[in-house]
């Protein structure tokens, strides 16, 4: 028998891979894609953050299995990763962190704090004073509009707004197109990081209603500082294949800014604002018969 699966720490972790066509398996004790020919591609499933399976794949329950044991998420995407549909979830909110995610979502006070310090991180300055959500989100908005604009006009493309149809992939221009590419591989570890901190994908604080409303929340912050304008550079070079580009590009770039070292800190921080702490268990709560290991990996990877 193999000794228990130790999950790797998120931060020391490669932030994503993408697998199209082929059979995802595990075969002698190795997670691996099997191609038509039958070649085997060991894929090292518990040093990776998350992994992009693109159209044309097929997954063993056993490959799932040890993927959720390793506390690896599997994110099914449409061709190029343009497309999110589905997820696997690799650990999940724990109930101490989900109290505590929820309490300061519902608290309109404390939504407000946690708000504000969103806006101080994504635009480097605090935010006007007396405002309400509603209001910071217009404020927010008009910046990033600005901020769009500009990036553009850096990179020489012409920039006609933030515009796509979902239903016709193909009629978006090229900087849509290559900026939906490089947010969806960014909204990939962004959840990846929220499930191995042990909290809510769904609990928002700016976006809401969604299941992935704390993940925008927190890619939102990373987005503009690399991830944005390299995508207008690549749009502004016409490739064959741009969404190729941009993924290889965000791989790039999440391995040089070591990105997943900052966002799990940067989930703390935020909630941190709030300035309450972490609920307690009742009193009366009854302890699981059989307690969880202590694991090496975050919060809330499963043991």
């Amino acid at each position: 028998m193999l000794p228990p699966l130790k999950p790797i720490a998120m931060k020391e972790r490669v932030s994503m891979v993408f697998l199209q066509k082929g059979q995802i398996d595990v075969k002698d004790g190795a997670f691996v894609e099997i191609d038509k020919d039958g070649i085997r591609t060991h894929i090292p499933v518990g040093s990776i953050a998350c992994i992009m399976l693109e159209p044309g794949t097929r997954v063993s329950h056993h490959a799932v299995a040890l993927a959720a044991r390793s506390g690896t998420l599997l994110v099914w995407v449409g061709e190029a990763g343009v497309r999110l549909y589905a997820s696997g979830q690799p650990g999940g909110a724990r109930s101490d962190r989900l109290l505590y995610q929820a309490k300061l979502a519902l608290d309109d006070d404390l939504r407000l704090k946690v708000v504000r310090k969103m806006y101080e991180l994504r635009f480097g300055e605090k935010p006007p004073e007396r405002r309400s959500v509603e209001q910071l989100r217009g404020i927010e908005g008009s910046r990033v509009k600005k901020t769009y604009q500009l990036l553009a006009k850096q990179a020489g493309v012409v920039w006609n707004g933030r515009n796509y149809d979902r239903n016709n992939w193909d009629s978006a221009d090229m900087p849509n197109r290559c900026i939906s590419s490089a947010t969806a591989c960014l909204y990939g570890i962004s959840e990846a990081a929220v499930l191995a901190a042990g909290y809510a994908p769904a609990i928002g604080f700016i976006h809401t209603g969604k299941p992935l409303s704390f993940v925008y929340d927190i890619a939102d912050l990373f987005k503009f500082d690399d991830i944005i304008p390299h995508a207008f550079k690549i749009a502004a070079k016409n490739y064959h294949d741009p969404e190729r580009e941009v993924r290889l590009m965000c791989r790039d770039v999440f391995r040089q800014s070591k990105i997943l070292k900052k966002i799990i800190p940067t989930i703390e921080e935020v909630l941190a604002a709030g300035e309450v702490d972490i609920p307690k268990p009742a009193e009366e709560n009854i302890a699981p018969a059989i307690p969880n290991l202590e694991g090496i990996g975050d919060v809330g990877h499963r043991n």
